[in-house]
């Protein structure tokens, strides 16, 4: 778990029209913090740590350190709205954790391996990558950055799926306390198709017609 730290002020000054004013001062994000015990609180982010902290992948994976005025706050990033055509953040949402309960969130997935993997160097495969994250869940401290799929020993032909993965201790897919039929495919390993090659003797079969005329 990656530490990341932000800070924040309460925003007393609310609406569209306020958080308009906040986004064109350029110094700080709208954003709103929510969750546990307390009841939900506007809040503005200071810009540059926070455009900082989500240029790196494992922030949306984090315990997030948020201090508002000095007030530590626990929280995990559940939503970033961004502006339509311009690179720029025009709200947050944040969620509130504590320790003794565990929290549901997307982290995304690692395959590693590639270059060794027996479907794809020694058989002629591709990879097909069919989930980029996955939801677990678990308790704060086991939160990882990220989960590992090593692909090195696979074969051509193979499809693995969420029960295939390897999770940290602590650490449990949401999608399969549902039940098996929720045990997606998140990669497999197939052949190529050769496209090329098919489009090559389709134009040849296509030049002999026209001279046979």
């Amino acid at each position: 778990m990656s530490d990341f730290i932000l800070k924040a002020s309460v925003r007393n000054d609310l609406g569209k029209g306020a958080s308009r004013r906040l986004r064109r001062a350029n110094q700080q994000v709208p954003a709103v913090v929510y969750g546990g015990e307390k009841g939900a609180q506007s809040i503005a982010v200071e810009k540059t740590a926070f455009y900082k902290a989500i240029e790196d992948e494992s922030f949306f994976s984090s315990v997030i350190k948020l201090m508002i005025e000095g007030k530590e706050e626990q929280v995990v990033v559940r939503d970033l709205q961004r502006h339509p055509f311009k690179p720029l953040l025009t709200h947050a949402d944040f969620l509130r954790v504590d320790a003794t309960h565990e929290i549901t969130i997307n982290v995304p997935l690692h395959v590693t391996g590639e270059e060794k993997c027996v479907g794809i160097k020694d058989q002629g495969g591709e990879l097909h990558v069919l989930a980029n994250e996955v939801a677990i869940s678990c308790l704060p401290k086991d939160l990882p950055d990220f989960i590992e799929v090593d692909i090195a020993a696979i074969e051509l032909g193979t499809t693995l799926h969420l029960s295939d993965l390897t999770l940290p201790a602590g650490v449990t897919s949401v999608d399969l306390s549902h039940g098996e039929e929720h045990d997606n495919a998140v990669l497999s390993i197939t052949k190529v198709k050769v496209r090329a090659e098919a489009e090559e003797d389709g134009e040849s079969e296509g030049e002999e017609d026209t001279s046979a005329e």
